[in-house]
């Protein structure tokens, strides 16, 4: 097998492949993977580095979406919390479970027996495969999370969602597609422009770093960009698209552990019917919060007014911990692409359903959908497609482990050589330090990235891209 660094290049590209896909997050990367264990020559490319957007910011959870129990979206949920679990046998050096708390006051929407209630669901829609669900006193709350605020508190519910490094779930899925020899994945590569001759589509990409421009043809396009799609298809010649998305903008902040002091992750539900998580990884502790409405671009991060409502919520809910702008480590939003078919629907109330749709028999968009599904929404693109080239479809093989792992593995130490970085520029494509520190290195805050950039200054490291 060529090694990943050759194989990414522009240049090693087939002038023809029967599938071309664009938008290399976690859908993309789905496509990808599930074409490659059918051995179906194709390629992935990106403009960004892979999972660079939406799917590196997420709030780091595989879950099946308790609060989507409110809308009786019972399928997705039963959907979701099965392929959970199931990534937590497949993956369990990039996913581990936990059990969040869900702290109930007399002012809360929902009393203490509503949220029993809901947490019985959850477990029975999980076939009873999650860790199963309990009420906790309010003793046992506050040992968990001593600066929790305690008027009112009457207990918390807790349930089982899992914690994930959502960026290399994504990039292992892509580095398991390149195990197949025909399968090509290209980053900082845009896709410019498209003509369709006959039955096949002539396709121009560019490779953003270098400007080294390529024509080649596909049988078959598959987009997975996000919320980037009604963009991208508005501004090409190729068929009519009508505008399918909503966006829901998602903000988050990075805190030191010892400001908030809690032993577990936690789901606070504001009074507005909004939801912030808090879940501490390691020394550090992620809050972040969805629903305020976003625009597709790519430098996406928190406005001034979700960090004060963060931080105004945290102070309302921990009034014991000293809580400040200044103690931000770092911070990072991103766009979640719904699919709004209710022109009425709020943002809340938009389904997570994901959709495929096909506007010429051999152009396949993915749109919607939640993180903890993509596989589901792979086996929705690709199966059709395989059968289209009269081929058995297996839905055995993306229930299989990943055959390759990411150098650095999170939530462990990194011993920094310049064999291991040497190693990952060879074998996980990145092509810039931001894609090595943030991406491939697995750190998230501002000073993290300055103290890694300082530190590979001294490594004398030889890029392939520059």
């Amino acid at each position: 097998m060529k090694k990943n660094s050759e194989k990414s290049q522009l240049k090693n590209l087939p002038s023809h492949l029967p599938v071309l896909i664009v938008g290399g997050g976690i859908a993309g990367a789905g496509v990808f993977r599930d074409l490659s264990l059918h051995n179906i020559p194709c390629a992935l490319i990106d403009k960004k580095d892979f999972t660079s957007q939406t799917s590196q910011s997420s709030s780091k959870m595989l879950h099946g979406g308790i609060r989507y129990l409110e809308n009786m979206d019972f399928a997705l949920v039963w959907e979701a919390l099965h392929e959970k679990n199931l990534w937590l046998k497949l993956t369990p050096h990039l996913a581990y479970p936990e059990k969040f708390y869900l702290p109930v006051y007399k002012s809360s929407l929902r009393p203490l027996w509503m949220v029993r209630i809901g947490l019985f669901l959850y477990d029975a829609l999980s076939s009873f495969q999650n860790l199963p669900h309990e009420v906790a006193s309010v003793k046992e709350t506050l040992e968990r999370f001593p600066t929790l605020k305690k008027e009112g508190l009457t207990g918390a519910g807790v349930y089982s969602d899992a914690v994930v490094e959502d960026a290399k779930l994504t990039l292992e899925c892509i580095y398991d597609g390149l195990v197949s020899k025909n399968s090509y994945a290209c980053n900082h590569t845009s896709f410019t422009n498209c003509v369709k001759e006959g039955d096949i589509y002539r396709v121009f990409i560019k490779d953003e770093l270098s400007g080294l421009e390529r024509e080649i043809t596909c049988d078959h396009l598959v987009f997975t960009t996000g919320p980037f799609t009604d963009v991208l298809l508005k501004g090409l010649d190729l068929f009519p698209w009508i505008p399918k998305l909503m966006l829901s903008r998602g903000s988050h902040l990075w805190f030191q552990n010892d400001m908030l002091k809690a032993k577990g992750p936690m789901v606070l539900t504001p009074k507005d019917g909004r939801v912030i998580f808090v879940i501490p990884q390691n020394e550090k502790t992620l809050v972040g919060t969805t629903e305020v409405p976003g625009e597709p671009n790519f430098d996406q991060m928190p406005s001034d007014e979700e960090v004060t409502y963060l931080l105004n919520n945290l102070k309302d809910f921990f009034p014991n911990a000293d809580i400040s702008e200044e103690y931000i480590l770092g911070k990072f939003a991103g766009v979640r692409p719904l699919v709004k078919e209710d022109p009425n629907a709020t943002l809340g109330k938009v389904a997570r359903d994901h959709k495929v749709y096909q506007p010429e028999s051999n152009i396949f968009i993915l749109l919607g959908g939640k993180y903890t599904t993509f596989r589901i929404m792979a086996k929705d693109v690709v199966k059709p497609l395989v059968h289209k080239m009269k081929l058995p479809y297996r839905d055995d093989l993306s229930l299989q482990p990943l055959r390759r792992v990411s150098h650095v593995i999170p939530w462990h130490e990194i011993k920094l050589t310049k064999e291991l970085i040497q190693s990952i520029i060879e074998d996980e494509f990145p092509k810039t330090e931001e894609d090595l520190i943030y991406r491939r290195m697995g750190l998230n805050s501002e000073q993290e990235y300055l103290d890694m950039k300082n530190q590979l200054k001294t490594l004398n490291i030889t890029w392939p891209w520059s």
